[in-house]
């Protein structure tokens, strides 16, 4: 879908779509994380709630491993609007992408039983009951608990879920936006139907980074996380600066900058999440060590045994996950004309555009702990998918084994 230009500038369009959610959403709740875009979704949603007399909820996942600065921020907000807000400040045991190792490549965020480990005290506003949400179940994915909150909040009535996201930001979320398969309310494209009662709406999908600095401008009562300024400080342009899960794998670029802004934070991170340390001392660097820009191989080593040693070095449970993903990325491209096998090697610019295969982008996504493989073209499972995924898996093995497939070396 192209991009079309409207006639109103960017905050004018936002209120008006803002102004539209009130007008046709008996439930209204704003996803909020305490980062710059969530930040402006937020203010502009409470003026419109005053304005009509109405509270709008807060959906808030706390992710245990954040900057103090961003809690500080998120908690002043909630003090001066706290009448104008129902109020969900998640602190339950959720899992979370850990990039940073394979030993540990999900961490469990407010773990009970690590509680003398955690990071900080759970905040004032923290929720910590489990019960409040009946399905709610310890150790379910991030994705799937946004999900689940959005029907128990509807509880049955048509629901709004306003997220602060930016197409700007990257291609997903330009599609999330441009994707014509999707269910929309009232032919807008910029909401989308999520579940059976919930639309999520995102106002401020056509803003750029520059645009949410001039509202902050021409709105300086409305106060933005000061993490930002120590980040620009720190040498980040602003198109660069991100405060979500820093474990994440494109959020791991910014580990380094924890132990220069809140060293006291860090030193509590290294102990609590695998594999932090190590990513903060290497992420930001190119080549065999993290998997981006130019890899190259050991001596004596194609890069089909490359891969495998690669595998043979995790622990079972991660060497077990990635040997199902080539599995599957192997035989697809046997079936599309490498009935031998995938090359050792193609030329490059293809294999950046992910045209052709072979075991040097394998090697690639191995180095950059690519756990759900999306440099193979594969995309993240929901949780109950991926256990009917391995059960699947394992009968798809045994089968293939039977007829003798050729792909028999990474089985």
């Amino acid at each position: 879908m192209p991009k079309r230009y409207l006639k109103d500038n960017v905050y004018i369009a936002a209120k008006k779509r803002i102004e539209y959610c009130f007008d046709n959403f008996k439930k209204i709740y704003v996803s909020f994380s305490g980062g710059k875009d969530s930040t402006v979704m937020l203010f502009m949603a409470i003026k419109e709630a005053i304005k009509r007399k109405r509270k709008i909820g807060l959906f808030l996942v706390d992710l245990e491993g954040q900057y103090k600065m961003t809690i500080e921020h998120m908690e002043s907000i909630l003090d001066q609007y706290k009448d104008n807000l129902d109020i969900y400040w998640f602190c339950l045991p959720i899992a979370l992408r850990n990039a940073v190792s394979v030993y540990e490549p999900k961490w469990i965020c407010w773990d009970k039983d690590r509680e003398n480990d955690w990071i900080r005290k759970v905040p004032k506003y923290g929720i910590t009951d489990e019960s409040l949400i009946p399905t709610f179940k310890k150790d379910m994915e991030f994705e799937d608990f946004i999900l689940l909150f959005g029907e128990w909040y509807a509880q049955g009535e048509e629901t709004c879920c306003m997220v602060g996201i930016r197409t700007d930001e990257s291609l997903n979320r330009f599609r999330t936006i441009a994707n014509q398969k999707k269910t929309i309310k009232d032919n807008h494209y910029w909401t989308t139907k999520v579940t059976d009662n919930v639309y999520n709406a995102y106002p401020i999908y056509d803003w750029k980074t520059e645009d949410i600095w001039t509202y902050h401008y021409k709105n300086p009562e409305d106060r933005f996380n000061e993490l930002y300024e120590y980040m620009y400080k720190a040498g980040l342009k602003i198109s660069q600066m991100r405060i979500c899960q820093p474990y994440g794998d494109d959020q791991r670029r910014g580990l380094w900058l924890f132990h220069l802004i809140e060293p006291e934070t860090w030193a509590k991170i290294v102990s609590r999440v695998n594999g932090a340390n190590s990513g903060a001392l290497y992420v930001n660097e190119s080549g065999s060590i993290t998997g981006y820009n130019t890899i190259k191989k050991p001596k004596n080593h194609t890069w089909k045994s490359f891969a495998l040693m690669l595998l043979n070095s995790m622990p079972v449970r991660s060497k077990t996950h990635y040997k199902n993903k080539i599995i599957l990325f192997e035989k697809w491209w046997m079936e599309r004309g490498y009935e031998e096998g995938i090359p050792d090697e193609a030329a490059k610019n293809l294999e950046m555009k992910k045209g052709v295969p072979s075991w040097r982008r394998v090697c690639k996504s191995l180095l950059r702990n690519d756990y759900w493989c999306k440099g193979l073209g594969f995309s993240q499972h929901k949780n109950e998918a991926y256990k009917k995924y391995l059960e699947l898996m394992e009968r798809r093995k045994k089968q293939w084994r039977e007829e003798g497939l050729k792909i028999e070396s990474i089985v």
